[in-house]
């Protein structure tokens, strides 16, 4: 049976993953996210290696005060920065408003939405916190390509920073925690 393939943005945030995890780095953005995994998913396919699941571990802010510390399972996840209400019934065409991946219930569960910005102001942060609990920058964008290809997808994020303004300097500080905290919520699963 094929195995897992293990996404995440950049290295810092999977240090710790076991050896021998499958594991591609896409980069920053859900525009690198998506020409990674789609490149990588249409070589598998066609060797017929598909993977079992795409498991995207990674990093995100918290847009509101009662999600503490730990790591979340999205449980819905949409583009915050695509404005489908300009060209309505365009982006159905592509992909849904709001993605569902099914969860595993060993974790706690929020919405995420994901955007190409790197979320650090309070107003932004409080304009999103109506619609999510989380916000990163390549959930969506990996959720999409796997429902293309028709493989499941778990997304888990550990939270890195709360999306305010003192998130620019503590993300890079947080990548050594995080992918500790990533990795022992890895080793529960069982995909």
């Amino acid at each position: 049976m094929n195995q897992p393939l293990f996404v995440a943005a950049v290295p810092g945030e999977v240090t710790q993953l076991p050896e021998g995890t499958t594991l591609l780095i896409t980069g920053i953005g859900t525009l690198a996210a998506a020409i990674s995994l789609t490149e990588y998913l249409a070589n598998a396919r066609a060797t017929g290696q598909l993977p079992s699941r795409i498991i995207n571990v990674g990093t995100a802010g918290a847009l509101r005060p009662e999600l503490g510390d730990g790591v979340y399972e999205i449980n819905s996840v949409f583009k915050h920065d695509f404005d489908s209400d300009v060209v309505p019934g365009v982006a159905e065409r592509f992909s849904p408003d709001v993605i569902e991946p099914t969860t595993s219930g060993l974790f706690p569960v929020a919405s995420l939405a994901t955007g190409d910005t790197f979320v650090n102001d309070s107003a932004k942060k409080e304009a999103l916190a109506s619609r999510a609990g989380l916000v990163d920058m390549e959930g969506y964008a990996i959720a999409a390509v796997g429902l293309h290809f028709g493989v499941p997808v778990t997304l888990l994020k550990q939270i890195s920073d709360h999306a305010d303004e003192a998130t620019a300097s503590g993300w890079a500080d947080s990548l050594d925690e995080c992918s500790r905290k990533i990795a022992e919520a890895v080793a529960k699963l069982n995909f």
